[in-house]
């Protein structure tokens, strides 16, 4: 008898440890969800390379331009798969994706067309699928001041002159913070 009322004794002292112990792991298991859940996007916009002199809707990419869209590559495609764009977004133009395509086929990555004028679909797009990652999205000279406000969630963003090729903006999405973007010079 007098075991039973030892083990009864120590039941009520040991109840609060077990439930501070399930309590921490529940507390450890939601910091951990937290901290993935606290991911920044990385967006990478800018204007497609040099377009040769073509009449046309839709022309090509001049040789500058080629050549451009080959250090575009060396610049987001040189430190390796783990530094590199995970997602490469071009409008339907022509020039877009060749301006993207030699970066895609570095990193071995498909290029996504989407339409030029759904800057709203692009953006929930991007969000949507690629939250916490790195994305380039090669757009037009109307259309990257646009899409650069709406990622970054206002402000004003300069309109990019018709012979303006190297400018480009990194935005920074974080999931529980206020957007910032940063206007860089591509050489």
């Amino acid at each position: 008898m007098r075991k039973e009322y030892r083990s009864l004794r120590r039941k009520p002292f040991l109840t609060p440890v077990w439930i501070f112990a399930w309590v921490g792991l529940a507390a450890l298991v939601a910091a951990g969800w937290a901290v993935l859940a606290a991911s920044t996007t990385i967006v990478v916009v800018t204007r497609h390379a040099e377009k040769a002199p073509d009449p046309g809707d839709d022309p090509p990419l001049a040789p500058l331009g080629e050549a451009r869209a080959q250090r575009l590559a060396e610049i987001f495609g040189s430190r390796g798969r783990e530094h590199a764009v995970d997602a490469v977004y071009v409008t339907q133009w022509s020039r877009t994706a060749q301006t993207a395509r030699p970066l895609a086929t570095r990193l071995s990555i498909p290029v996504t067309p989407v339409p030029a004028d759904d800057l709203a679909g692009l953006e929930r797009r991007l969000l949507a699928e690629h939250r916490g990652g790195r994305v380039l999205v090669v757009a037009h000279s109307n259309t990257v001041p646009q899409l650069v406000e709406r990622l970054a969630d206002g402000g004003e963003f300069p309109p990019i002159a018709d012979d303006e090729y190297g400018t480009a903006y990194v935005v920074a999405i974080p999931r529980w913070s206020r957007p910032v973007a940063l206007r860089i010079q591509l050489p």
